[in-house]
C-alpha cells in the first residue's frame, strides 16, 4: 500500500539496521578487548562460571607464593641444623681426643676453651635463627618449637598443611644441655668455663651423640614436610594452568570467528543502509499519482 503517512518498507529497512548495528558494535567490542563476554548481557551463565574459575586460579596463585615462602622458612631452619651437626661433629671429636690417656691436662684445657666456644655458637644459632624477623628455633617461643604450623596450600578453607616438630626440638635443647650445661636454648652466650672434656670427657661422647641423632630427627622431618611442599606446589601448577585454560574458553574471543561475523554485519549495514535509502524515495510515487 502506497502511503504518505506511514512507510512500512522505510520502518523494516531501519528495524534491520538497528538490529545489525547492534551485533556489528559487539563483534567490534570483542575483537578490540580480546574477550567473548564483555558483560552479563553477552553470556550470564558463562560469566558467572568464568568469574569462580578466575577466583579459583587467584586463591592457588597465592597458595603457590605460600608453599614457597614455607619451603623457604624449611630451608633456614634446615640450614642452621646443618650447621648445628658440624658443631656437633667437632666437639664429639674434641671429647673423644680428650678421652685418650695421651691427653694431657694442658690439652684437655685448651679443648675446653674450643668446646665452650662451640656451646656459645650453638647456643646462637639455636636461639637466633630466624625467618622474617621471628625466631624459628628458640625453645618454647620459635615459630617450629611452638607447636603445630599451619599452611595454607589451597584456595579453600579445608586446604591446610600441618606440621609439628616442636617435640623433636624440644629434645634436641634437653640433648644440648645436657651434652653441655654452658648451652642457653635462649641464645644467650655464656662467659663460664665448661668441665666437659676435663672431666668427664668420655660420658660427653655418648651425649653428644644423641644430640646429633636428635638434630638428625628434627632435620629429616623438615625435609619431608619441605619436600611435601614442593609436590604442593607443582600440583597447585598444574591445576592452576588447566582452570586458567577452562576460564579462557569460556571468556576469550575466537578472533577467526569473530572476524568474519563482523565482516557479515558490515556489509549487511551497507546494504540496509541502500535500502533505506530506496525505501524512502517511494513516498514520491504517491505524488505521480496525483498528476
Amino acid at each position: 500500500m502506497l502511503s504518505l503517512h506511514t512507510n512500512a518498507a522505510a520502518l523494516s529497512a531501519q528495524n534491520s539496521i538497528g538490529s545489525t548495528q547492534s551485533k556489528l558494535s559487539t563483534s567490534m567490542t570483542r575483537l578490540s578487548t580480546g574477550y567473548r563476554i564483555n558483560s552479563a548481557m553477552d553470556d550470564a551463565a558463562g560469566l558467572q562460571i568464568a568469574t569462580r574459575l578466575q577466583a579459583q586460579t587467584s586463591g592457588m596463585a597465592m597458595a603457590m607464593r605460600n608453599t614457597q615462602n614455607s619451603i623457604s622458612m624449611m630451608q633456614t631452619a634446615e640450614g642452621s641444623f646443618d650447621e648445628v651437626t658440624n658443631m656437633l661433629v667437632r666437639m664429639k671429636d674434641l671429647a673423644t681426643q680428650a678421652a685418650d690417656a695421651s691427653s694431657t691436662a694442658a690439652d684437655k684445657t685448651a679443648m675446653q676453651s674450643e668446646f665452650d666456644a662451640l656451646t656459645n655458637e650453638l647456643s646462637n644459632v639455636m636461639g637466633n635463627t630466624t625467618f622474617g624477623g621471628t625466631a624459628l628455633l628458640k625453645d618454647t617461643t620459635g615459630t617450629l618449637s611452638t607447636g603445630v604450623v599451619n599452611f595454607q596450600i589451597g584456595a579453600s578453607t579445608s586446604e591446610t598443611m600441618a606440621i609439628d616438630v616442636s617435640g623433636s626440638i624440644a629434645t634436641l635443647h634437653a640433648s644440648l644441655l645436657t651434652a653441655s650445661a654452658e648451652y642457653s636454648s635462649s641464645g644467650t652466650a655464656s662467659t663460664a668455663t665448661g668441665a666437659e672434656l676435663t672431666g668427664a670427657a668420655s660420658a660427653t661422647i655418648d651425649l653428644l651423640s644423641k644430640a646429633i641423632d636428635d638434630v638428625g630427627t628434627v632435620r629429616s622431618a623438615l625435609g619431608a614436610a619441605s619436600n611435601r611442599l614442593d609436590h604442593v606446589y607443582n600440583n597447585l601448577s598444574n591445576i592452576s594452568t588447566n582452570t586458567k585454560a577452562a576460564s579462557g574458553r569460556i571468556m576469550d574471543v575466537d578472533y577467526a570467528s569473530e572476524t568474519s561475523n563482523m565482516t557479515s554485519q558490515q556489509m549487511l549495514m551497507q546494504a540496509g543502509t541502500a535500502m533505506l535509502k530506496q525505501s524512502n524515495s517511494m513516498s514520491s510515487l504517491v505524488m505521480s499519482l496525483l498528476q
